[in-house]
């Protein structure tokens, strides 16, 4: 026992100032991104205004999903009960699903409880179970996709990042004749870049390859009634399977995959993690069901969110302050040193009130430290000229670089 806690306590002192700390903040409904900050030394919590959440929309706090939410309570109580083989199917698992389908133009769609359980579960099967399928993915896919390609046992071969050159002389490089799956993700959530889908399908078509799209950071904020970014494009119809998630633009949670039914149908049967886990309860799918459909039919959050991230990549590059990409609503700040980034990060809480995360090894590489902004359609445009004033003086204040030419991609 003792061996045992020494060898983790060392591996915690390896970790030194990557050691994750949690900032406990209570989101105040109706009123979010303000939220309550609870403070260490036992005075009064601190109001802060949060520019790293996930609920890009807002949704989290939108009168119908609550509503939702409180009515499946009422009528169904907490959890579920059970797996969804085992006693755990509630009529709305089934509503949400149909909807799913429905937003995706797909034959069919699953519900995962949560995002990462979901490309877990449905590549682990679907890149796995065809004998000496061959998966292209790209190197700056999220973990979820990386586990549930090992997981699947399949060979897999790494392409640069949206780098379609080389994606092409993998293909090329293959044999014509082996099954081939390309998983790549629509926004990426550390960069906020977007990859280049259109030539993504045009290789699947002339490779013969099957296509999986992560929409993780698109579906309820990008295209027609929040359906992607694949959407957007008018190429959803390319992809064979779309995989989404309901915890960041819906504001709730849980993830779901979309596709032709036969695939659908056979990761319902096989996946591990969809069959030996309790299922979404039933309120959290009221809710999520709530949240797609106010946005299949509202685009003002999505229209808000645009504005906001517009005028922040406009405010930050007035200001030379680096940023990764201008192409979504994700805003990189580029730190690169992780001492720095933390400092920067808990300076614009002490001194501005501001919540926003310092991200470091391994959600980024080494050295490609950052600030992880994300302004939402809550925020209004005082706050975010207010939010790039205070980043400036802190950005001043520890002397970090600015920029000299463009760097966004």
């Amino acid at each position: 026992m003792t061996q045992y806690l020494d060898f983790f306590a060392l591996e915690l002192d390896k970790l030194a100032d990557s050691k994750r700390a949690f900032l406990e903040i209570g989101r105040r409904a109706g009123r979010f991104p303000s939220a309550l900050a609870r403070t260490s030394t036992g005075e009064p919590d601190q109001e802060i205004s949060v520019w790293c959440s996930n609920d890009y929309l807002g949704m989290g706090q939108n009168p119908s999903v609550l509503a939702a939410m409180k009515n499946a309570v009422d009528a169904f109580g907490a959890g579920s009960g059970g797996s969804r083989n085992i006693g755990g199917t509630n009529p709305y698992h089934g509503l949400l699903e149909s909807e799913l389908a429905v937003l995706h133009g797909k034959e069919a769609a699953l519900i995962f409880s949560s995002g990462y359980t979901a490309n877990d579960g449905a590549l682990t099967v679907l890149a796995g179970r065809m004998p000496g399928t061959l998966v292209f993915s790209d190197e700056l896919n999220h973990a979820s996709i990386i586990d549930g390609l090992r997981h699947s046992g399949a060979q897999k071969l790494i392409f640069r990042h949206n780098d379609m050159a080389h994606l092409e002389e993998l293909l090329a490089s293959a044999d014509p004749d082996r099954p081939k799956l390309i998983v790549a993700e629509s926004v990426y959530s550390m960069s906020g870049d977007v990859a280049p889908l259109a030539e993504i399908a045009d290789l699947a078509e002339h490779y013969g390859a099957v296509t999986f799209i992560d929409e993780v950071h698109a579906v309820g904020m990008y295209g027609p009634e929040g359906a992607g970014i694949a959407a957007r494009e008018g190429i959803a119809d390319r992809f064979t399977v779309v995989m989404g998630t309901l915890a960041k633009g819906y504001g709730t949670a849980g993830g779901y995959v979309a596709g032709p039914a036969v695939l659908v149908e056979a990761v319902r049967s096989l996946s591990r993690p969809f069959i030996f886990t309790t299922s979404m309860p039933p309120a959290m799918a009221a809710g999520a069901l709530a949240a797609v459909q106010h946005l299949r039919s509202s685009g003002a959050e999505r229209e808000r969110l645009r504005n906001n991230a517009h005028l922040l990549h406009r405010l930050l590059s007035e200001r030379r302050i680096p940023f990764i990409s201008s192409q979504s609503h994700i805003v990189s700040v580029l730190v690169r040193d992780e001492r720095l980034c933390q400092e920067a990060s808990s300076l614009l809480l002490e001194r501005h009130g501001i919540y926003v995360q310092a991200i470091n090894a391994p959600s980024v590489r080494a050295g490609e430290e950052i600030l992880r902004v994300a302004p939402s359609a809550t925020h209004t445009a005082t706050d975010v000229e207010k939010f790039a004033e205070a980043v400036d003086s802190i950005w001043e204040e520890l002397g970090l670089p600015r920029d000299t030419a463009t760097v966004h991609r």
